[in-house]
């Protein structure tokens, strides 16, 4: 079986009515019993261009629900009343391809010696009709043509068409194995691209692909994050929207909802976008029902199918749609296709040859061209036959030629073909591409050969346009930005706010006036905040809420140490740096503060007084104690230990002043050794004393002299012993690990400061130090207790015990405050301990003495001793 014969038997397998038999001369002969198409426009020519316009369309209204503007998805709905509507933008679009035809066969360089035909069809904007009549294009099938017979029209090479994504899918995927090409003008969806599936397809619109990647644009840039998905129910919508999807993703922009509208939908639809707090909304078609419910809140974004439509326009739907931003198709004007279009008159042949132009001069002019009234519209009056088309009258139906969009692509389809032809035509033999350098046969083209040179076509224009088909069959991608602004008269305007230029390859060119915009949703000049959470404000940072999208979040304050200086959506906060930490409102880097016990600290400043104090109090017991040495009360207690006793209790007093101040590497080493050998020295003079008072009344054994082995000098020997002891222990520690100064930076090692303290260096030889005067105070203790019940004219053991319980308390409340005492307030504690344990010394041996010899001296008396 032939081609044709193949291609015939698709048609009729399509078309209901179409049956295939065979005559007795066995040569194919067709009869439909109900026409596919509802009439074409043919002319004869060298080689004839197909054409697929939707003049007719279904109009479907859905009662009481609402409506849907773009409603042929919706023919298997039961409950509609479906009307034929004549489209004069469609049939504009035919009659510029017909211009076009026209300007080339005028033109003596472009073909010469060819002329070009054309065989144009209408489509019903049915998949199955528009397939039908391409069949039957394709195979010289074509049987409504006026004044043809059944297979007289020739078989056509190559197709303009369709304008719509769903029927050039299913004629471009029934007629690409036979390598039939076909040129769309206004089929936007990505999914043509794919040349496996579709090898011969070809576009002079830009593919719904670069539309999707300039919306992501427009919304990233507005800082749209939080927008609503409104599309129709066919291949259009659902492409358009799967590749806007994957345009967003890793953007930062996310999608609230995603509504396919249907009959039982549109108002649930229409209530999830009232109620969403996404205020723009990204449609790819457009329910009426949005402007019956009066949402007049949301910022619109417009795909080109709908963006310029004039229909959605109506001043009835501005006050829902005003402001509208959109992305139209490049707008071009063709020099003399105004004059073109209203040269129609029904009057003269031409009406015979044209069998739409009675339905489109009925629809401009609301009346009848028949002798009878419409059989649609009975009420219409009779033309009168004056009737004149002008234009822009009709704006912006069939005559207006202000926006050219899908027009212009019409226009650059037809001159594409004709370039491949040119090409073809330029072709010498030898250095053809086909069978052995073989060149085509223009009389008799083969569809491969117009799929291959189109590929190649690279051509300007008339209007000045440079124009080619990448690998995919896409042409450049071109848009205008549309926005729609209210006339004073309260109509719509379309005006151009900007542009969106992309092909495969190069670097996209967007750009938008925002000055001109006129934005949506009662916003006035201020562009519209579109979020679902709120910015997070400087110092913190932004956590995802469980379940929801990552454009809604919780704001939550940075961790201390971190910092988030500016407005937006930050999901980490920043680390300040080292020596760095945060100011309280997590905004900024400050340096930390260096912390120390200070001269200049109030705490400082009470713990020197106190020390300072403590000091002159002992130097005014030893003045004391000088001053009365030769008294019998200074004398009994020893004056010799009582003046070194007060000496290291003054050394105490005063080693609380080194641990004040910033710490240095001397300070740091005699703190420590200080404290521990003044402590030593003091607790040594003390356990002296003790143990002299304890053998000196224990002594009961006649002839007993225990007092020679603790003479004077021995009691030296003794003090000097002792304290040499934790002399040497400081030498080892200060040789092997002394103290030095380090920071501290709280409990994990950083904080907003940074504590100068000393570290002890051996803890060993701290724990000794330490330990030492633990040993000689429990001693101490141990003896004064043991000699606690001496005569009470000589109760030195009783005082002796209640200052070391005091001392020996005072540092065992010390160890844990030190250990749980944060930055300076751990040396405040140590000060505290040294000058609480001095102070119960000072007191509990030294005041009942010098109260007696300053405030009783009659009682400092050698008999007054001796009373008892």
């Amino acid at each position: 079986m032939s081609l044709c014969g193949w291609l015939w038997l698709l048609y009729c397998l399509h078309v209901p009515g179409c049956v295939w038999g065979l005559d007795g001369g066995g040569e194919g002969a067709c009869r439909l019993e109900a026409k596919p198409v509802s009439g074409s426009v043919y002319r004869a020519g060298d080689v004839v261009i197909g054409g697929l316009f939707p003049i007719h369309h279904f109009v479907i209204v859905f009662s009481p629900e609402g409506n849907v503007y773009s409603a042929t998805s919706y023919l298997n709905v039961s409950s509609f009343l479906p009307s034929v509507r004549f489209n004069q933008r469609a049939y504009r679009w035919l009659q510029t391809m017909i211009f076009a035809v026209e300007e080339i066969n005028r033109d003596p360089a472009l073909l010469p010696n060819l002329t070009l035909g054309f065989l144009a069809s209408d489509t019903c904007r049915s998949e199955g009709t528009t397939l039908g009549a391409a069949l039957a294009m394709v195979t010289g099938k074509e049987t409504s043509v006026v004044g043809t017979e059944c297979g007289t029209t020739p078989e056509v090479p190559v197709i303009i068409g369709d304008a719509r994504s769903s029927a050039s899918m299913v004629v471009a995927q029934t007629l690409g194995p036979f390598d039939l090409p076909m040129v769309s003008y206004f089929a936007t969806c990505a999914c043509l691209s794919d040349t496996w599936r579709y090898p011969s397809f070809f576009r002079t619109v830009p593919s719904d692909a670069f539309q999707a990647r300039g919306m992501a644009k427009l919304l990233r840039q507005l800082g749209w994050v939080w927008v609503g998905l409104v599309s129709e129910d066919g291949d259009y919508g659902k492409f358009g929207v799967q590749v806007l999807l994957q345009e967003l993703q890793g953007s930062g922009v996310c999608v609230a909802y995603s509504e396919l509208p249907s009959k039982r939908k549109i108002r649930h639809i229409a209530d999830t976008i009232r109620g969403s707090t996404a205020r723009v909304v990204v449609a790819f078609a457009l329910m009426e029902e949005v402007v019956r419910q009066n949402i007049t809140d949301k910022q619109w974004i417009a795909s080109e199918a709908w963006v310029t439509f004039s229909t959605i326009a109506a001043p009835k739907n501005l006050p829902s749609l005003a402001g509208t931003i959109g992305f139209a198709l490049k707008k071009a004007e063709i020099p003399g296709l105004g004059p073109f279009l209203t040269r129609l008159h029904p009057d003269g042949d031409y009406q015979k040859s044209d069998p739409f132009l009675r339905e489109l001069w009925e629809e401009m002019f609301v009346c009848s061209l028949g002798v009878y009234p419409s059989l649609t519209l009975p009420s219409r009056r009779q033309c009168t036959g004056s009737e004149v088309i002008r234009e822009g009258d009709f704006t912006p139906k069939y005559a207006d030629v202000s926006q050219l969009r899908a027009s212009y692509n019409v226009y650059k389809a037809v001159y594409a073909i004709a370039y491949a032809i040119q090409d073809m035509m330029a072709c010498r033999p030898g250095d053809g591409v086909f069978n052995g350098g073989q060149c085509p046969d223009i009389r008799k083209l083969q569809p491969s050969q117009i799929v291959h040179y189109l590929r190649g076509v690279n051509f300007s224009t008339p209007v000045g346009e440079s124009f080619h088909f990448d690998m995919n069959g896409d042409p450049p991608a071109s848009y205008d930005i549309i926005n729609w602004h209210v006339t004073p008269e309260g109509t719509a305007e379309f005006v151009q706010v900007g542009h969106f230029l992309s092909s495969e390859g190069s670097d996209d060119q967007f750009h938008i006036d925002m000055d001109k915009v006129v934005w949506g949703g009662g916003s006035g000049d201020e562009v519209p905040v579109s979020v679902c959470s709120a910015d997070c404000s400087p110092g913190t940072r932004r956590a995802v809420q469980k379940g929801r999208p990552v454009c809604c979040f919780d704001c939550l304050s940075c961790a201390e140490g971190e910092i988030s200086n500016t407005t937006g959506r930050s999901v980490e906060c920043i680390r300040c740096p080292e020596r760095f930490w945060s100011n309280p409102d997590r905004t900024a880097c400050i340096p930390q503060l260096v912390d120390f016990l200070s001269y200049s600290d109030t705490m400082g400043v009470i713990l020197s007084v106190i020390s300072v104090s403590g000091a002159t109090l002992t130097a005014g017991a030893l003045a004391t104690f000088l001053y009365h040495r030769h008294t019998a009360l200074v004398k009994a207690n020893n004056s010799e230990l009582s003046f070194l006793l007060l000496l290291s209790l003054k050394l105490c007093f005063l080693c609380a002043l080194v641990f004040i101040g910033r710490p240095k590497p001397w300070t740091c080493m005699l703190r420590h050794t200080l404290f521990g050998i003044s402590f030593v020295f003091c607790i040594s003079c003390l356990l002296s004393r003790t143990v002299v008072v304890l053998v000196a009344f224990r002594a009961t054994l006649p002839g007993e002299n225990l007092m020679r082995y603790f003479s004077p000098t021995q009691q030296r020997m003794g003090i000097s012993l002792c304290t040499l002891i934790q002399v040497l222990i400081c030498v080892l520690w200060l040789a092997l690990a002394p103290p030095r100064p380090a920071e501290r930076r709280g409990r994990e090692g950083r904080g907003p400061r940074v504590v100068l303290e000393c570290e002890v260096g051996s803890v060993v030889g701290f724990s000794l130090v330490l330990g030492y005067i633990g040993l000689l105070a429990s001693l101490c203790l141990l003896l004064a207790f043991l000699a606690r019940k001496l005569p009470d004219n000589f109760n030195e053991a009783k005082f002796i015990t209640f200052s070391m319980l005091i001392f020996c308390s005072v540092w065992i409340s010390f160890i844990p405050a030190y250990v749980s005492s944060p930055g300076k307030y751990t040396v405040a504690v140590e000060i505290f301990a040294i000058l609480a344990s001095s102070f119960g010394l000072l007191f509990c041996l030294f005041a009942p003495k010098c109260f007696i010899i300053l405030l009783r001296p009659e009682r400092n008396t050698k008999k007054h001793m001796m009373s008892k």
